[in-house]
């Protein structure tokens, strides 16, 4: 049996915590250092086709080619540059979205309940931790009612350990049954957790499963490039061009063809829309949660602050002389009116509510406005209820001090608490399900009002009590007199009918799971709109568990939302786990998504900003392989056409650099298509480039080969600089692709300007390298006349409005 101190918690006063603060530093684990801007350089150049692109740069300087060394060494910088933007980019999304994840902890200060960031606690703080809770802190327990803690991140021990008071509880452990409060012996770096993790905290996270597929999609790519680059370095030197300039062409085509800044795009595609998922309040923490978003066909979401505003409140209580009793009152504000007036039967129940009770009611304060609830919000409405009926809720705890407990648990469904009263003798109270404190046969007729309370949507709580003359075990859930029942409203918030309609339109099945009793489910379900076959209730966790695999057999790809600890199996098993904010830190740590507001809607939401995410990230493969595939035919092609070397290295560099830096980029930021929510979402099986991109990917390629290689054809016939002029025209048709995949946004939204400031500049860049002399003699160009150059202009738009045509 578990113990209570007996002082009255006070805790740190908030100057002596400021204090503290101060001195020791946060309760945080000193963060790995940001790589530094040599180590990031390094990185980039470490990519093994620029490392072949360095080892071309040395040949040509041994050769004497400047002009080439010159363009290698350009197009290695610029890439450089933008990797590490690119880079420094990412990182900084991703630490955003870790302190927008920080953790919070319940601690008593001033006397009163506090919700601080974990990060601000300090030695001597009282911290009060509830099932579910993560230990923020290494604690001394001052209490301890059956508290078990999870410690297998620490230990690797399977089975919860009991703690009694006395005893020390390590940061990172979890309480996973009853009650505890603690005093804060070690933070930061000092306390159990720190100390590991700081011997962690250099690893290197693992690659999303996107991010896998596009570097095995890298590597294949590149072993084809190189298989054709030798093809045309063969075709070459049969035809008598130097080899040494062979060489040189052929590795200069292997890192055309190969968007080498794939995963660098990819990277920074998923942390900016996870930054862009937060600012709605949906912050992930893991970036394949981005992925896996766009494509969830099932919602398993509760009910409770999920589809309602998760501002409960008492609205109707029956006693068992069969009075009924309607309460008014927003939130968690102790006003509010009882109608008819207050009885000494609704008193006693409203009495055992506070008792028989953990949370807390938080003033409004500098901090928040409105009351606040600390603690369970269902039992933070009983207290609100006392209120209302006239109790001081503070000074009948203290009249009648709990001495012993049996927490809530699921298999009794029922939290049982015995108090001494000032004359010696021990109230004891029972609250909870209603099929856990009626009988059946002797409660008939409150059984009856409970079905018509939870028939009206209303969540359901009996409570009994009795004064004993000696001390009862709780644990043994002694039988009680019935003193009445009270339904707890909590409305349906008002885009919760809109969230479903969203879900159903775009192919997400939505499933109510709910421990509810079935009434007040079904009418949940009802005024959602949800066919009967969509909600469970009384369900328990190894029942989510059930549900989830079963879903996940028949291929659906599953996301679930759950707050408290029992909920985190179901979490880690989902698909993708979203976890609410004011739930269990337990719950957050198990999800790969956490909503701030704990509102469904945010997820549809960002089930939008997923799609957009994964769509842009295919419009950039279209539009970079359709070119590194045009490149590769166009050099392939050119000897068969009487063109030994269709393009100079430089050339082919130039037009890489070009078309692959800030154009793909670019693209990335691209807006959803119009009715992104409205078609089915994609299969996680589906190859990236599934469902006809890499049709669409060849037949770019080949159209924008077919343009360019016709317009050198054309050129060398009119005896033209054929070389300079399908050296302008394949830079344009790439920028035009670039132009034709941009996304069809909706009507009103605005359209992504830099991508049109990014082909703009790339096009008047390309251009200049047939029109500056420098640039001539760096790329073996020949100067253009306007009538040629508007030539260019005119079959460079081909591709591209084919393309868009198409996609029509």
């Amino acid at each position: 049996m578990g113990t209570t101190a007996a002082t009255t918690p006070i805790g740190l006063t908030a100057v002596e915590a400021a204090t503290r603060l101060e001195q020791d530093g946060p309760n945080t684990v000193a963060a790995p250092k940001p790589r530094r801007l040599p180590s990031r350089i390094g990185r980039q150049l470490a990519d093994p086709l620029v490392a072949l692109l360095l080892a071309a740069a040395v040949v040509t300087t041994l050769l004497g080619d400047l002009p080439d060394t010159a363009v290698i060494i350009l197009v290695v910088t610029v890439n450089t540059v933008i990797g590490v933007f690119q880079e420094v980019r990412a990182d900084a999304a991703i630490a955003a979205l870790d302190r927008m994840a920080a953790p919070t902890a319940r601690v008593v200060r001033d006397g009163q309940d506090r919700i601080v960031p974990a990060a601000e606690l300090v030695r001597g703080d009282l911290v009060r931790l509830e099932a579910g809770d993560v230990v923020p802190a290494d604690l001394l327990l001052d209490e301890a009612q059956r508290a078990s803690f999870d410690e297998s991140a620490l230990t690797g021990e399977s089975v919860p350990v009991h703690h009694e008071v006395g005893e020390e509880a390590a940061s990172g452990t979890v309480l996973t049954t009853g009650r505890a409060a603690g005093s804060v012996l070690r933070t930061g770096p000092d306390s159990s957790l720190g100390r590991i993790t700081a011997l962690v905290a250099r690893t290197k996270p693992a690659p999303t499963p996107l991010q896998r597929r596009i570097a095995a999609l890298g590597r294949t790519l590149g072993l084809a490039a190189v298989a054709i680059s030798a093809v045309v370095f063969a075709l070459g030197v049969l035809a008598g061009q130097p080899l040494a300039r062979m060489a040189i062409t052929a590795v200069s085509l292997v890192v055309a063809a190969v968007p080498e800044s794939l995963p660098a795009v990819v990277t920074l595609a998923l942390a900016l829309g996870a930054r862009r998922m937060a600012r709605t309040q949906a912050i992930p923490r893991r970036l394949h949660a981005v992925e896996t978003l766009g494509s969830v066909t099932v919602v398993a979401s509760d009910k409770t602050g999920t589809l309602t505003e998760n501002r409960m409140s008492v609205q109707r209580a029956v006693t068992p002389d069969g009075a009924g009793y309607t309460i008014t009152g927003t939130g968690y504000a102790p006003s509010g009116a009882v109608r008819p007036e207050v009885s000494d039967a609704l008193r006693l129940l409203a009495l055992a509510g506070l008792l028989c009770n953990d949370a807390n009611l938080v003033p409004p304060s500098e901090e928040h406005t409105g009351w606040k609830a600390a603690g369970d919000p269902m039992e933070a409405a009983l207290l609100a209820f006392a209120a209302r009926c006239g109790l001081d809720v503070a000074a009948e705890r203290a009249a009648a001090p709990r001495v012993d407990e049996h927490p809530f648990d699921q298999a009794s469904r029922r939290m049982t608490t015995v108090h001494e009263r000032a004359d010696g003798q021990f109230l004891v109270v029972a609250k909870g399900a209603p099929e856990s404190i009626l009988d059946r046969d002797a409660d008939a007729a409150l059984l009856d009002a409970a079905a018509g309370l939870a028939a009206d949507g209303l969540r359901v709580l009996a409570v009994s009590a009795a004064v004993t003359a000696t001390r009862p075990d709780p644990a043994q859930s002694p039988t009680l007199p019935v003193i009445g029942l009270v339904g707890i409203g909590d409305p349906l918030r008002p885009t919760a009918r809109d969230t479903t309609a969203a879900f159903g339109s775009s192919g997400v099945r939505l499933l109510l799971i709910t421990g509810d009793h079935p009434a007040t489910a079904a009418a949940i379900g009802g005024k959602l709109g949800l066919p009967e076959e969509h909600i469970y209730a009384r369900t328990r966790p190894e029942q989510k568990l059930d549900i989830i695999a079963d879903l996940q057999q028949r291929g659906e790809v599953v996301a679930m939302t759950g707050d408290g600890v029992n909920d985190a199996p179901a979490l880690r098993r989902a698909d993708i786990g979203v976890a609410m904010g004011s739930g269990t830190e337990v719950a957050r740590q198990a999800s790969e998504l956490v909503l701030v507001d704990d509102n469904l809607g945010t997820m549809a939401e960002a089930i939008g900003e997923g799609r957009r995410i994964y769509d842009n990230i295919r419009r950039f493969l279209r539009y970079a392989l359709s070119g590194g595939i045009a490149e590769l035919l166009v050099m392939l092609a050119g000897p068969l056409l009487g063109m030994p070397v269709a393009l100079l290295p430089g050339q082919l560099l130039w037009i890489n650099l070009l078309t692959h830096g800030i154009p793909g980029v670019a693209l990335g930021a691209e807006p959803a298509e119009a009715g992104v929510l409205q078609r089915k979402p994609r299969s996680p099986q589906e190859s990236v480039l599934g469902d006809g991109l890499l049709a669409s990917v060849f037949a770019g390629g080949l159209c924008l080969a077919a343009v360019t290689l016709a317009a050198g054809v054309l050129a060398d016939r009119w005896d033209r600089p054929w070389q300079s002029i399908m050296f302008v025209t394949l830079g344009l048709a790439q920028l035009g692709v670039a132009l034709a995949v941009r996304a069809k946004a909706a009507p009103g939204v605005p359209r992504n300007r830099s991508l049109l400031a990014a082909v703009a500049t790339s096009g008047i860049l390309q251009v200049a390298g047939v029109l500056l002399p420098p640039l001539q003699t760096l790329l073996g160009t020949e100067p253009l006349t306007a009538a040629e150059l508007a030539a260019c202009a005119i079959v460079a738009v081909i591709p591209g409005a084919a393309l868009r045509i198409i996609q029509r």
